[in-house]
C-alpha cells in the first residue's frame, strides 16, 4: 500500500510560517535542495491545499524556467511530471501540469490513490490540509526539516487538536547549513 507523507520544512519551535505569513526563513540551502528534489522522485502523487498549490504555480511558470540553475530546472521537471490534487472551497478551476481539482473528501482521494493503479508516495502539502489527514488519521509519515530559527508563532507544523499519536523516529540527517530532517513513521495500534 502506498504510503502519505507529509514534508515541509519548519522553524525549531514548530511553524512552517511565521506571525507574518512569511517563510522566507526556510529557504534550502543546496544539500537540503538537493534532498526535496530526491524524495520527489519518490512521489507519486502529491495533494495541496489551495495556498500551497499557488504557491508552488512558480514551478509551472515557463518564463521562469529560463532563470533557473540546472537543480531548479530538475525540480521543475519533475514536479511537472506529479500528478497534483489540489483541495480548496474556493477555486473552480486549476492550472499546471498533472493538476486537477479533487473531486472527492481528502479521505476518498487517499482511497482512490492508495487502491488504485500507480506507485510512489502520497505527499500532502499544506498545514491545512495536513492537518485534516491527520485527523483523519492518513498520515504514515511525518518528515520535518526543522530550520535553526525560532520565529514565534504563525502555522503549526503539527495540527494542534487533542489527539495522541504514537511516532517512532526511523531517520535523523544533520546538513551542513544546521538544518535537520527527522523522519517518523506513526506506530498504529493493531
Amino acid at each position: 500500500m502506498r504510503d502519505v507523507t507529509y514534508s515541509m520544512g519548519m522553524s525549531a519551535d514548530g511553524y512552517i510560517v511565521d506571525p507574518d505569513g512569511r517563510f522566507d526563513w526556510s529557504a534550502p540551502d543546496d544539500d537540503v535542495f538537493q534532498h526535496f528534489t530526491d524524495e520527489l522522485r519518490d512521489v507519486g502523487a502529491h495533494l495541496l491545499g489551495r495556498r500551497l498549490y499557488e504557491t508552488m504555480l512558480y514551478w509551472e511558470e515557463p518564463d521562469e524556467v529560463a532563470s533557473f540553475g540546472e537543480a531548479e530546472r530538475t525540480w521543475a521537471e519533475l514536479w511537472k511530471a506529479v500528478p497534483k490534487i489540489v483541495f480548496s472551497t474556493t477555486l473552480s478551476a486549476v492550472k499546471g501540469t498533472n493538476t486537477r481539482l479533487a473531486t472527492g473528501g481528502l479521505a476518498a482521494e487517499v482511497a482512490r490513490l492508495r487502491d488504485g493503479p500507480g506507485e510512489g508516495d502520497i505527499a500532502i502539502g499544506g498545514a491545512t490540509l495536513a492537518a485534516e489527514a491527520a485527523a483523519l488519521d492518513l498520515i504514515d509519515e511525518y518528515r520535518a526539516m526543522v530550520h535553526p530559527v525560532l520565529v514565534g508563532g504563525g502555522t503549526p507544523y503539527f495540527p494542534q487538536r487533542e489527539r495522541h499519536v504514537d511516532l517512532r523516529l526511523v531517520e535523523t540527517r544533520t546538513f551542513a547549513s544546521r538544518i535537520v530532517l527527522h523522519r517518523y513513521r506513526v506506530e498504529r495500534q493493531p
